[in-house]
């Protein structure tokens, strides 16, 4: 039986500049291998010595070549920011491993993984929050500088803080302001340039733009591309807006409840979804022709997200899914690899015809 999702109109997707080209692959720089991140968690009652475990990412592997921008899509507590922080060893992996050009940065220690701190860099969701408001923008900016001793005078200190402060796009005079006396998207700015300071490898964006206005937004996104472009980056680029994500990733990683359910090229992944997730997410993105937007199909889930510390059986989906079979509720559905060279977790991907936007 095939399921198949009529009237629907598809556009062409917005693709990266450097997406689809002929050259070699780069080398894979960032390599996850059956990470998982479980987090202990009380019955509920004051005395009790029963715990569950929260499985928070659950077994999941995925690559990301050198300048590639990985995007990872999924709703609220799906283990997005989780996972980010266990590639950085913020987060202690229950199991599995990370490896950065191929070394485990698990089992690194001290002095060793100081270093690749400085590689490896992460910009954050609140520009409200994650700015110290005692301290300028410049001695924010300029702390990983300090740290990892990369100005040998204070002229050169300050120079390399004016130059991060013009390369998203603020005046240096700005280095003696604080937190305060900034905007939203300024903040966020000052973030950035936080990141870049240490002249990194590889940034996890971790929802960036969420607290920013629409108009905003797109300026932070630009950059981001601009910076991506001329300093070589490798981004994870952590996201619940599929709309946000499609306009800075080559590749897209969708996450439900601590699983990845599909990686696919961002052209892929919205012209053709392949894991009903996928399409759910993707039919709620809106199309600005209002007579495309009203012959579109939707697909409403029901209920929630289930408890990750007690998940159902077989396929995590399952429950909300439209397309779910007796196999969905007794099987896991493993990250394979299909004949148009995506990966999709769900026993009846081959089967169904579901088109995107």
């Amino acid at each position: 039986m095939v399921a198949t999702q009529q009237n629907m109109t598809t556009t062409n997707p917005v693709i990266p500049a450097h997406a689809g080209t002929q050259n070699p692959e780069p080398p894979v720089l960032i390599d996850v291998e059956n990470l998982s991140v479980e987090f202990p968690v009380s019955s509920g009652t004051l005395f009790s010595r029963n715990r569950a475990t929260l499985h928070a990412v659950d077994n999941v592997s995925l690559s990301i070549r050198k300048g590639e921008s990985l995007g990872l899509v999924g709703e609220s507590g799906s283990g997005k920011t989780t996972l980010g922080r266990a590639i950085l060893h913020l987060q202690k992996a229950t199991r599995g491993r990370v490896l950065f050009e191929g070394q485990p940065i698990n089992t690194m220690r001290g002095r060793e993984l100081r270093n690749l701190r400085r590689r490896m860099q992460i910009i954050f969701q609140d520009p409200y929050s994650s700015l110290d408001p005692r301290m300028s923008a410049g001695a924010i900016i300029g702390e990983g500088i300090t740290i990892h001793n990369l100005a040998s005078t204070r002229a050169d200190y300050n120079r390399r803080v004016a130059e991060l402060l013009e390369m998203v796009g603020l005046n240096p005079e700005m280095a003696r302001r604080f937190p305060h006396e900034f905007s939203g998207g300024q903040r966020q700015r000052i973030g950035i340039a936080r990141a870049l300071a240490v002249e990194p490898d590889f940034i996890i964006c971790d929802e960036p733009v969420s607290a920013l206005d629409v108009s905003i937004q797109a300026q932070i996104l630009s950059l981001l591309a601009n910076l991506q472009s001329e300093l070589g980056l490798t981004y994870l680029f952590v996201a619940h807006d599929l709309s946000v994500v499609r306009h800075i990733s080559d590749r897209v990683a969708v996450m439900y409840l601590g699983r990845i359910v599909e990686i696919a090229t961002s052209a892929d992944l919205y012209s053709i979804p392949q894991h009903p997730y996928t399409y759910a997410l993707i039919s709620g993105i809106p199309v600005p022709d209002p007579r495309i937007e009203a012959r579109r199909q939707r697909v409403i889930l029901g209920g929630e997200p289930a408890n990750p510390a007690n998940p159902p059986t077989g396929c995590h989906f399952h429950p909300r899914c439209p397309f779910a079979t007796d196999q969905c509720t007794t099987e896991k559905p493993q990250l394979r690899q299909t004949k148009t060279n995506r990966q999709v977790s769900c026993h009846r991907s081959e089967e169904l015809t579901l088109e995107g936007v």
